[in-house]
């Protein structure tokens, strides 16, 4: 298996997979060619240094995993940086082989090696066994979230 920041060429792949997901069903959209607004969204995150969509690729080249990876500067814990991962994803037909543990761990890797002080994320309350896997990675509910839609 192969880990390697994300290219346009990719993007499709990377939202089939996202919106191939009982939430994603209901909030994204897939279609040939891809809405704007996504191609919009990875120029944004591919142009900014403390950004990475990352992809995890199969022996055949064929992407299987893909989540995004931020660095976040801020002034508490000292002027400390934390890194922030969003949408993970790993493709159905690979599901349950350790792909997502993999690129979780490279993740959690790539933030200690930029120096951050703790990695973090968010999941949906719906996402029962999702939970589970982060708390087996060693993930903990310390804080409680919370969010304001627009």
């Amino acid at each position: 298996m192969n880990i390697r920041t994300a290219t346009l060429e990719d993007l499709p792949q990377i939202i089939q997979m996202i919106v191939n997901d009982a939430l994603g069903k209901t909030r994204e959209e897939f279609g040939n060619p891809l809405p704007d607004h996504y191609l919009k969204a990875f120029n944004l995150i591919h142009d900014d240094p403390n950004q990475y969509l990352l992809v995890c690729e199969d022996d055949q080249n064929k992407i299987i995993a893909t989540l995004q990876l931020t660095y976040i500067q801020y002034l508490t814990y000292k002027g400390g940086v934390r890194a922030q991962i969003e949408a993970v994803r790993v493709h159905e037909d690979a599901r349950g082989k350790g792909i997502g543990e993999y690129i979780m761990k490279y993740a959690i890797d790539h933030a200690r090696s930029k120096g951050a002080h703790l990695v973090q994320l968010t999941t949906d309350k719906r996402r029962t066994r999702a939970k589970i896997f982060y708390e087996r990675l060693g993930f903990n509910a310390s804080h409680e979230g919370m969010k304001l839609h627009f």
